[in-house]
């Protein structure tokens, strides 16, 4: 059976709170997504389970499906303040297929460890998910890692 889920670590040297800031902002996600589908996004910073915003989305970036550009609602399902962020994906009346991103961030002696992870456990079993899924790489959830420690180790310096 193909695996449901991947998760990549990396250590940032930047406190959990000022990474967690930065998930928590729409435009957050948009300036550390690695992929380049992440356009531009509308919305306040999330606070709690339940909050939403909308992502302008381009998955000609990818070039796997000719969706060219649409928007996603992004519906924030788990927030620990400092400690964890998951979201699942919905769009254009269309409802959650049930996959979900997220990070875990843990306090280090240096830094913070933070774990990304992508989960479609919870997507119907068939050869539609298995065609359809990972949507997103571990390469790209690994660069986005980088991407976040480069932007938030930054703004601590500064």
């Amino acid at each position: 059976m193909p695996p449901t889920r991947i998760e990549v670590t990396r250590l940032i040297t930047a406190s959990p709170a000022v990474i967690f800031e930065l998930l928590c902002d729409p435009a957050g996600h948009v300036a550390i997504d690695s992929s380049g589908m992440l356009q531009s996004a509308e919305g306040a910073r999330v606070r709690s389970a339940g909050d939403s915003f909308v992502v302008h989305m381009d998955r000609e970036s990818l070039n796997d499906r000719p969706l060219g550009k649409y928007d996603v609602t992004v519906t924030i399902t788990r927030l620990e303040p400092g400690a964890r962020i998951e979201w699942m994906i919905s769009g254009a009346g269309r409802p959650a297929l049930g996959h979900v991103y997220g990070y875990e961030l843990l306090l280090d002696t240096t830094g913070t460890r933070v774990t990304s992870y992508y989960d479609w456990s919870q997507v119907a079993a068939g050869p539609e998910r298995d065609a359809a899924f990972p949507v997103v790489p571990e390469l790209a959830l690994r660069a986005t890692l980088g991407i976040l420690a480069r932007t938030v180790e930054v703004a601590s310096r500064a």
